[in-house]
């Protein structure tokens, strides 16, 4: 699948941005280490997800994307889809939670996408998707579980390795594991050695619980911060690649992650929303001891002003 990444990487130029890699040199005495941060909150739509969404959408037939498309998110993946439809003149419908971030939610609706509302302790948004799928004739563009999904994901750990070469760890985080086995895939090729390790919150653990029993488990409506890694599993594409070709699982409590953004803002002045300072939560708070260069990918930097302010005050 290393193929299909390089391919995506060759799909996206001119249209994602390469985003810069940042160090600090106050948290590299902290933890004698190198850490290197992948700021993927100044992708376009402020995550990562944008990746994923243009080279999916960008390999439709003609007819497919005359038709439009669908998906479901509680927000990066929604925003993404949505720009990517207006790039594309692709109609975009997404199918959101009630409780998403209005943050997301309102740059959904700005980048020109349909928003359905659902309320999640009601009904399965896989469910109102394809009701709706079948239906419209659209064409499905699920968050993580697709191929060039992935392969679009995999391509920020590309650039990674493209500019800093081999590196003895990586972290980031894991929802429904599209970034993690793409950056794995990507690692595993790149550079062999490269340890690399999915980082969940404590209260949304199933990918943690699933790697380690070799069973796929599920956590439903799990109640952390970490609104972008909230997915009840991973999907039947990224387990097996999760297994193949990562490391380890670890998870982080909600102080954990709180710690991070806070060290992220004050120290490095960067604006990262609760699940893109999972991979620093795991370095500061000693779930994952560094070795020699690690690599962390930001994730994204979508985050409703009224809670990073609560964080930060803390």
């Amino acid at each position: 699948m290393f193929e299909q990444i390089l391919a995506a990487k060759d799909r996206l130029k001119g249209h994602a941005n390469r985003t810069p890699i940042v160090t600090s040199r106050t948290l590299n005495r902290m933890l004698d280490a190198e850490v290197f941060f992948k700021c993927e909150n100044f992708q376009r739509v402020g995550a990562f997800k944008f990746r994923g969404a243009f080279n999916s959408i960008s390999l439709l037939s003609g007819d497919e994307k005359a038709r439009g498309v669908i998906s479901y998110s509680s927000g990066n993946h929604a925003q993404a889809v949505a720009l990517v439809g207006r790039l594309l003149n692709v109609r975009a419908t997404i199918v959101m939670p009630v409780d998403a971030p209005e943050i997301k939610r309102k740059a959904t609706e700005g980048y020109g996408a349909a928003v359905v509302a659902y309320d999640p302790l009601k009904s399965r948004r896989e469910d109102i998707a394809e009701k709706l799928r079948a239906a419209k004739g659209y064409t499905l563009i699920p968050p993580f579980d697709h191929e060039d999904v992935i392969a679009g994901q995999g391509t920020a750990a590309l650039e990674m390795f493209e500019e800093l070469g081999e590196l003895d760890g990586l972290l980031m985080p894991c929802g429904g594991g599209g970034l993690l086995s793409g950056s794995a895939i990507t690692a595993r090729a790149m550079s062999p050695n490269c340890r690399v390790v999915g980082i969940e919150p404590e209260c949304a653990d199933d990918a943690t619980k699933s790697f380690r029993s070799g069973q796929l488990h599920q956590v439903s409506h799990p109640s952390t911060i970490a609104d972008g890694v909230r997915t009840a599993s991973l999907g039947k594409i990224t387990f097996p690649l999760v297994l193949k070709y990562v490391a380890a699982m670890e998870t982080v409590s909600e102080q954990a992650i709180m710690e991070a953004m806070r060290f992220l803002f004050y120290r490095m002045k960067l604006v990262v929303e609760p699940s893109g300072a999972l991979g620093l939560a795991a370095l500061l708070s000693g779930a994952v001891q560094p070795e020699g260069r690690v690599g962390i990918i930001l994730s994204g930097g979508n985050i409703d002003a009224a809670m990073m302010a609560q964080i930060l005050s803390a």
